[in-house]
């Protein structure tokens, strides 16, 4: 790898290169002086990661010596005081409320649907960018949300019988969110806008207009005859759009062609799970299709149908309000970037003595350089940020010290790059045990930054599953969902969130939507995540973001919130019981098989195209063909479930190979029509994917906190190195 030397540090010549020539300039940072700060804060600060790295390290030990040495049922009041003795509990701090400032409206007090999409993928990252705004019938229309039954088949040509059940449930959509004085959508004839108010006219020949008259707040075209109408409700936004020419607006009486539904609010681009980037080359595109979103010029070229055209960031919406004026909304989802966990070190960057660095410290000191593009930008241009903060979601962080040492980081970011205190905004990952148990305390240390708190299912259970790897026996994933310390957890991040003061401040988020072909089942499901008092949850698709803008339509989330103030708070104590199988269980030979293959089949197919293609998050078919997204949470999660049964010799070695090949000549099958893609039977020994996959399991508890990035990376790097030579 050639290299450069900058400020003291040994920097890899292409991200020296990428930061010297396009990341800096337009900043006013002088180069020398960027890579001297960047050396003064991995010189002070490098020690403290490592220091709490070795803090993780030691507490798990204790853990692991506890459990050992507490065969069986766990005694929860001997357990507790264990944790409180060695520190795993912290004394709670006293009763606060965060004091953020600059933070913008789609993220301090507008509900609505999150994207998550790696940053390395351009086209993604774009996709993900525009989808701040979506058509509601071609989401209806192109998913199994509508019902293909009787006659309403997804078709090449436009089906009527489809179109008519769309324009159906748009309507009643329309009638629950922004209902008319009398009668239903289905029955208006015409819309104009006359002395600043809707008018509807009606099939009887009866005008009438809006119950919340306010709810209508612009429109374009004539007044007369508009293009389009916009309403309004629970602050989200939702276009009425006007074309007689189109199949479906010759069908629609007023000319009704689509609803339009301001969906996507906020989208992380992400540096972490979703991505494979194990070398300073890989990085390099991570930060430049960043440097591309947020100076605005990010294209990608693409096929569609046929034809080359270049995809690039949708322009602002232009609209006439109730007053005859101009007015703007965004066009793209404002974007929050996550950073890397500080576990991971990179010899991208080599300190004064020689040694790899955190690779999270560079990405906050260069995700935050680059977010200065814009934060530079006119009052009149498309900003990321309108109110001038950078967002950047810190993962994997455990407990208050971990997020204090962030806190710290930032300061030191800014201080480097003139920036203003606190425009360095922290999102808070729940999704480790120790932070989730010492949540309060977690959000207190970043009160003056915090603007994002959420749960993660997979994550924050590999992390349940390696705490307790030596307790016992953890039941089955399928089970997980119903246990104890999970119904706890979802429930208090709310609690302590709404306690801190988050409401109106910043988001409280839930988890992703995994199954991106089921609409349907997202649609019924969903809905539960603002019942729950999130203002925003994941999503897997732009697709299923316009979906799960509906349920913002339907539920009050700040309503719900102030509703839950006054509930009776999850228990610590309930997040603190083990998921372990009932002692005795006899698991079956079939049970046992099922699990065996589901994993085995489910890190295979995930680590298979992570390792041989440098694909970090993708749609996966499970053993029973249905894709699921999968990132490195999911793998997690599979890997540490296996690792337990082995250790607790549910499952041998022997089994969990044969399950291995077995599921190997699946995936390979599954994966048969991708030119790319390297088969990992029959010569599994050579087979470097299929050895990570082994690697995860068979050492899975040696794996700090279970994470997966180390065997991957690993791997991945010899997958590149082999294809150089």
């Amino acid at each position: 790898m050639s290299v450069k030397t900058a400020g003291g540090l040994t920097v890899a010549s292409s991200l020296h290169d990428f930061i010297v020539n396009e990341a800096l300039p337009g900043t006013g940072i002088e180069a020398d002086a960027l890579f001297t700060s960047l050396a003064g804060i991995l010189a002070e600060l490098g020690p403290r990661n490592e220091a709490a790295l070795a803090r993780r390290d030691q507490i798990q030990a204790q853990l692991d010596e506890w459990h050992k040495a507490h065969p069986g049922a766990v005694d929860a009041v001997a357990y507790k005081a264990f944790l409180v003795e060695i520190g795993y509990l912290e004394p709670i701090v006293e009763d606060f409320s965060v004091q953020v400032s600059k933070v913008d409206a789609e993220i301090a007090t507008i509900a609505g649907p999150q994207l998550v999409v790696p940053v390395n993928n351009a086209r993604y990252a774009l996709n993900a960018a525009n989808a701040r705004w979506g058509s509601l019938y071609d989401a209806l229309y192109g998913t199994d949300a509508i019902s293909e039954a009787d006659g309403a088949e997804r078709k090449k040509e436009y089906n009527p019988i489809r179109g008519q059940r769309v324009v159906a449930l748009a309507n009643q959509l329309l009638n629950d969110s922004a209902p008319l004085v009398q009668n239903g959508y289905a029955d208006v004839t015409s819309y104009a806008i006359v002395d600043g108010a809707l008018k509807l006219t009606l099939a009887s020949g009866s005008e009438v207009g809006l119950k919340n008259p306010q709810q209508c707040v612009g429109y374009t075209g004539d007044a007369a005859m508009p293009a389009s109408v916009l309403l309004q409700n629970n602050g989200l936004h939702m276009e009425i759009v006007f074309d007689k020419t189109s199949p479906v607006g010759r069908a629609s009486a007023a000319g009704v062609s689509d609803v339009i539904m301001e969906s996507a609010l906020t989208t992380i681009q992400d540096c972490e799970d979703s991505v494979t980037a194990v070398d300073a080359d890989d990085k390099v595109l991570v930060y430049r299709n960043w440097l591309g979103l947020m100076k605005g010029d990010l294209a990608e070229q693409v096929e569609k149908n046929g034809k080359q055209l270049v995809r690039k960031l949708n322009p602002d919406r232009g609209y006439i309000d109730m007053q005859g004026n101009g007015m703007t909304l965004p066009g793209r989802s404002v974007l929050l970037v996550r950073n890397v966990g500080t576990h991971m070190l990179t010899d991208s960057v080599l300190d004064a003595d020689g040694k790899q660095v955190p690779e999270s410290y560079l990405d906050a000191m260069f995700t935050s350089l680059i977010a200065m593009h814009d934060l530079k930008k006119g009052e009149t241009d498309a900003r990321n940020s309108r109110a001038g903060s950078v967002y950047i979601v810190k993962p994997k962080q455990h407990g208050s010290d971990e997020v204090a040492l962030s806190v710290k980081l930032f300061s030191m970011v800014e201080e480097a790059l003139g920036l203003a205190a606190n425009t360095v905004k922290m999102g808070i990952m729940d999704e480790e045990r120790r932070t989730s148990v010492n949540l309060k305390n977690c959000i207190s240390a970043a009160r003056e930054r915090v603007i994002f708190i959420n749960t993660g299912f997979l994550d924050r259970t590999g992390d349940e599953m390696h705490t307790s790897m030596y307790a016992g026996v953890m039941v089955p994933k399928g089970e997980m969902k119903n246990s104890t310390w999970l119904a706890a957890y979802e429930d208090n991040n709310v609690d302590v969130g709404l306690a801190s003061g988050l409401q109106g401040n910043g988001q409280i988020g839930k988890g992703m939507w995994a199954i991106p072909d089921q609409m349907a089942a997202m649609l019924a499901a969903k809905q539960a995540h603002p019942e729950a008092g999130a203002n925003t949850a994941w999503v897997p698709s732009p697709t299923a973001a316009t979906l799960h803008a509906m349920h913002y339509h339907k539920v009050d989330v700040h309503a719900v919130q102030e509703t839950l103030k006054s509930r009776q708070k999850a228990s610590v104590d309930a997040i603190l019981t083990i998921p372990l199988s009932e002692q005795g269980r006899n698991f079956s030979t079939e049970e046992i098989q099922h699990e065996l293959d589901n994993n085995s089949q489910s890190i295979l197919g995930y680590v298979v195209r992570w390792v041989n293609q440098g694909v970090g998050c993708s749609k996966v078919p499970d053993i029973n063909d249905v894709g699921l997204m999968e990132d490195r949470a999911t793998l997690r999660i599979s890997s540490q479930f296996l690792a337990n049964w082995l250790q607790h010799e549910i499952i041998t070695i022997e089994q969990v190979r044969n399950a291995m090949e077995r599921m190997a000549l699946v995936v390979d099958g599954q994966n048969a029509n991708d030119a790319g893609y390297t088969a990992m039977a029959p010569n599994f020994q050579d087979s470097i994917a299929f050895q990570a996959a082994l690697d995860l399991v068979l050492l899975g508890r040696e794996q700090a906190n279970g994470y997966t990035e180390f065997v991957l990376t690993e791997r991945r790097r010899q997958v590149k190195a082999a294809a150089a030579i």
